[in-house]
């Protein structure tokens, strides 16, 4: 009875995520339909084992079958009302905040590893974690060679993760050229006169979901944090002494706000 109320209780709560629109809160809005395979499967399964448990119902005791109509309408419902009473709210500026910020300095790394074992990255996606090392760099000069040109560049919804790692990987192919981008502020302490403009991006679920974005400077007009903003400017590399290396700023001419995306979460796509 046990695993068809697990089977039952995860079927329902994937459906309650897709039907609210927050199952792209969790993971790449692009592998979806392992969501809609895996809830097709325990709905299966739970009916198997629903039809196990009534075959052998004649063999429980009388009080067991007590206890079971007691505790099975809890423990279906249990994961149901995690889903509607834990709130899923979409990360902003306060989560930058209060995690703090970090970029690998070692070479190789690519964030910092929580006490539940994930994951956390900074400022630049890494997918090299999925890919050999030779595999990797093949694929991100195959990758970079889509944007070789001179002409402004519009980092987009649909880009943003890929376009990003590849600034941070090859800074020397982007330098002054014309960039555009929306993403929110974060201002942090200690760095008067320039402003990060991040969002918030999934490469494959939220385990491995991170910060992503750019310093940036030359505007004299400072906005609040968790403003949206669309910011066109020209990319150089500057030496952070915080961070104790070299980052790609970009150094805005037009600023404007802009209206928080319906998604303000970006994906990788490969």
């Amino acid at each position: 009875m046990i695993r068809f109320l697990i089977l039952a209780g995860y079927f329902e709560l994937t459906m309650y995520l897709q039907l609210s629109g927050k199952l792209d809160r969790y993971i790449n809005i692009h592998y979806s339909y392992l969501a809609y395979i895996s809830m097709a499967l325990s709905f299966i399964l739970a009916i198997v084992q629903l039809l196990i448990w009534m075959k052998n119902l004649k063999l429980h005791s009388h009080l067991s079958g007590k206890i079971a109509k007691l505790t099975s309408p809890l423990i279906l419902l249990f994961p149901v009302l995690v889903g509607l009473l834990v709130p899923t709210v979409s990360l902003d500026s306060r989560t930058v905040s209060a995690k703090g910020y970090n970029f690998p300095l070692a070479a190789g790394s690519t964030g910092t590893v929580s006490e539940d074992g994930t994951t956390v990255q900074y400022l630049k996606p890494d997918t090299s974690l999925y890919f050999t090392s030779n595999a990797y760099e093949k694929e991100m000069r195959k990758e970079l060679k889509k944007y070789k040109s001179n002409k402004p560049l519009v980092i987009s919804t649909q880009n943003y993760m890929e376009i990003m790692e590849l600034i941070y990987l090859y800074p020397e192919e982007f330098m002054n050229r014309q960039i555009t981008y929306t993403g929110f502020v974060y201002n942090e302490p200690g760095h008067t006169g320039y402003q990060f403009l991040f969002r918030f991006g999934i490469i494959h679920c939220i385990a491995d979901s991170g910060v992503y974005g750019l310093l940036t400077t030359g505007n004299q007009q400072t906005f609040a944090n968790n403003t949206w903003i669309t910011a066109t400017g020209t990319l150089t590399t500057e030496y952070n002494q915080k961070l104790k290396q070299n980052l790609p700023v970009l150094h805005m001419t037009q600023v404007r706000e802009s209206d928080q995306p319906d998604n303000p979460y970006v994906y990788r796509v490969f």
